[in-house]
């Protein structure tokens, strides 16, 4: 049995709820009917994209020839999930087939999910640098155990599945593990960085003060309200100085990285009054429930784990000394991922 991470930045909630892995290169054909291998799926390229470079070529084909030959039924699939930067984990249940009808992403592989919307608090920082691979499909070789501990543990609550990858992190880990430090990996080291100083550093009180700074980083006058006596409101937030002018923004905060459902949604819709306006804050994400009821109300607006740290990062220099003490970070110059070496 193999381990393999497939990137998928085009497609979104119908991989899970239609059960499938997915490439491009909807130029092609069906990939069956391309013979002589990955030499046959390279001239299939070369056709396609008579100006690509040689090497282009090559690592274009190694990937289609991954996901059509290499591939087997019972393999396990680590695929993050972009719009949230979650992680899910399936079983590969069939052999490729092409999607003739698709719109895009015609080459696919049926999946069983058996752990969807993971956060990725859950894994070491070297087994998210390793998925971080700018390959949409390629071989997880490292940390195999963690995700397999994830993949075999359903029934575990997130709190008993982050001590159980921790044991198994501690266990495999390895001091002279090597990547390429690409724009992409260090960009989303970053992001994992922020994500887990927030969640592992903060206290739930922590992260209501954290809240209300990072709106005043964007312009706003904020304060915390009474601590465990909010009714439901742990910030509000105002434009004017003495916060007598509409509208007012209330605020809720889940210091957690787990999915927000459309109950604790409800409850803060339940402190709105006449001109006011509503922002939850969270660090992980909200259920489809929670998200419709975000379509339907004007008003209201979701605040994920990643737009959290998108924030962070865009108004860092905004932010008092204390906090970035917290969250040290620097700007750096990094190598483009379109970079040929």
């Amino acid at each position: 049995m193999n381990v393999w991470g497939v990137h998928n930045n085009t497609l979104t909630t119908e991989l899970v709820d239609e059960g499938f892995i997915s490439l491009g290169w909807d130029d092609l054909t069906d990939l069956t009917q391309i013979a002589a291998g990955r030499d046959g799926i390279k001239a299939a390229l070369t056709a396609v994209e008579p100006d690509a470079k040689v090497r282009s070529i090559a690592g274009q084909a190694g990937v289609l020839t991954r996901f059509r030959d290499e591939m087997r039924i019972g393999d396990v699939v680590v695929a993050p999930y972009k719009p949230d930067s979650t992680i899910n984990l399936g079983v590969i249940a069939s052999d490729y087939y092409f999607e003739p009808l698709a719109s895009a992403h015609r080459h696919r592989r049926h999946v069983e999910w058996k752990r969807v919307g993971l956060p990725r608090t859950l894994f070491s920082q070297a087994a998210l640098y390793e998925i971080g691979s700018v390959l949409a499909v390629f071989r997880v070789r490292r940390h195999i155990d963690e995700f397999l501990a994830a993949l075999e543990s359903p029934e575990q609550s997130l709190d008993a599945l982050a001590k159980t990858i921790d044991l198994v992190a501690d266990q495999t880990a390895s001091e002279d593990e090597i990547d390429e430090p690409r724009a992409s990996r260090i960009e989303r080291h970053t992001r994992d960085f922020v994500l887990e100083t927030l969640h592992k550093r903060l206290s739930h009180q922590d992260f209501e003060e954290f809240a209300a700074a990072l709106l005043r980083a964007l312009g706003y006058q904020a304060r915390v309200t009474q601590y465990s006596q909010d009714g439901g409101v742990d910030v509000i937030a105002h434009r004017d100085p003495l916060g007598v002018e509409p509208p007012l923004i209330k605020v809720q905060c889940k210091h957690h990285t787990g999915t927000v459902g459309a109950p604790d949604v409800q409850q803060l819709i339940g402190t709105q009054g006449q001109g006011e306006l509503l922002l939850f804050v969270t660090l992980g994400g909200y259920s489809r429930d929670a998200l419709a009821i975000e379509r339907q109300r004007p008003g209201l607006r979701l605040l994920s784990g990643e737009d959290v740290v998108t924030m962070v990062l865009e108004n860092y220099t905004e932010l008092p000394e204390s906090w970035r003490s917290v969250i040290p970070l620097t700007r750096v110059l990094v190598v483009a991922d379109i970079a040929e070496g």
